[in-house]
């Protein structure tokens, strides 16, 4: 029996990872243990326990970027973090810790290092976190999701997928999954996502180009996110839904795509093949544009920039792509081609190695 212990979450490119190895785990051996190490605020609180896995919880604690009070308290509260994840590694005698990335880790990390238990970490986007830069470190051995992630001892194994992920990705009904949405079976069909909670831009350009694309013969299924004033609208050749419990459905249904670039988004549209056009979050580190430059390069997709998503760019370059059904087939085949449809089972294998 290996008992292990996964760290990570804060938001849903480093829980549903994390969620796929303990699946896989489980999977491959009902005597092995599995927990999780995460906080209290992030996504894990709620996801962890209803996947049946116990969290295990540390405070969450930014890394402080200038002169506070929480900035002096930092240092003793950082200290008593790291205590937590010894405590943790000690009363389930951990056999090894997998790190995805997020506020648990560095803690877990230098946890692991000073009981001399091994660890392994796992990089879902293609600039690190400043986590997973110190745990690789010390890591015995290190994942990544992207070629192209600098980070030391790296191994390209891909993005663990969740489990309906990896079956559409050997294939898929298109048209019933269309019907599903009430969608006509046959028609081309358009995938707007901006992720759960949405994308203004995305949304705004996609809701003016509606006659656009109506006119062109291709049909949209709209997820919009939860922060979006826009109202739901299903009609014949557009629906418009606030929230997708079952994006495979919604991947399956689609020819073609407009989302975000997310390390999990961009994997898995990579791994069934869905052509797509990203629009990278225009603020922050950039991380976004990189997660999707390889497919670019590849000509398995596209990337626009958040300020250049117009009705002018719907009509001028989606419209006549979308409707170029060999065009859209070539960039599936380029994108499935760099896709990775077993991260799962590489990581699992990875971490096995360290045993």
């Amino acid at each position: 029996m290996t008992r292990y212990l996964l760290a990570g979450g804060g938001t849903a490119g480093h829980v549903n990872p994390l969620l796929s190895l303990a699946d896989a785990i489980v999977a491959a051996n009902s005597d092995d243990q599995v927990w999780a190490l995460g906080t209290k605020e992030g996504l894990e609180a709620s996801l962890v326990p209803q996947r049946g896995y116990e969290l295990l919880t540390v405070e969450r604690l930014p890394f402080p970027r200038k002169p506070s009070r929480y900035a002096l308290t930092f240092p003793f509260r950082f200290l008593k973090a790291i205590g937590d994840a010894k405590r943790y590694l000690k009363e389930h005698k951990i056999d090894v810790l997998v790190g995805f990335g997020g506020y648990a880790c560095a803690p877990a990390y230098l946890a692991a290092k000073s009981l001399g238990i091994p660890s392994v970490v796992h990089e879902a986007n293609a600039l690190p976190g400043w986590a997973n830069k110190l745990g690789a470190k010390s890591a015995k051995a290190v994942g990544v999701a992207f070629k192209s992630t600098p980070l030391p001892k790296a191994e390209f194994v891909g993005m663990p997928l969740r489990r309906e992920i990896e079956v559409l990705a050997s294939g898929f009904d298109k048209e019933s999954a269309r019907l599903a949405f009430g969608l006509d079976p046959d028609t081309v069909t358009l995938l707007v996502t901006g992720g759960s909670l949405g994308a203004k831009r995305i949304n705004e350009t996609i809701d003016t180009s509606r006659k656009i694309l109506s006119a062109a013969g291709i049909q949209v299924l709209h997820i919009m996110g939860g922060r979006s004033e826009l109202p739901e609208v299903r009609e014949k050749d557009y629906v418009r839904i606030a929230y997708c419990d079952r994006m495979d459905d919604a991947i399956a249904a689609s020819s073609f795509a407009v989302s975000r670039a997310g390390s999990s988004t961009v994997s898995e549209f990579a791994a069934v093949g869905l052509p797509a056009a990203y629009v990278p979050y225009p603020v922050g580190n950039g991380e976004q544009r990189l997660n999707v430059a390889e497919l670019v390069a590849a000509e398995g997709g596209l990337m626009v920039l958040d300020k250049d998503f117009t009705p002018e760019y719907v009509a001028s370059t989606l419209v006549p792509l979308i409707s170029n059904s060999r065009a859209l087939s070539d960039m599936a085949a380029k994108a499935k081609k760099v896709g990775v449809a077993d991260g799962t089972a590489r990581l699992l294998a990875l971490v096995k190695g360290v045993l």
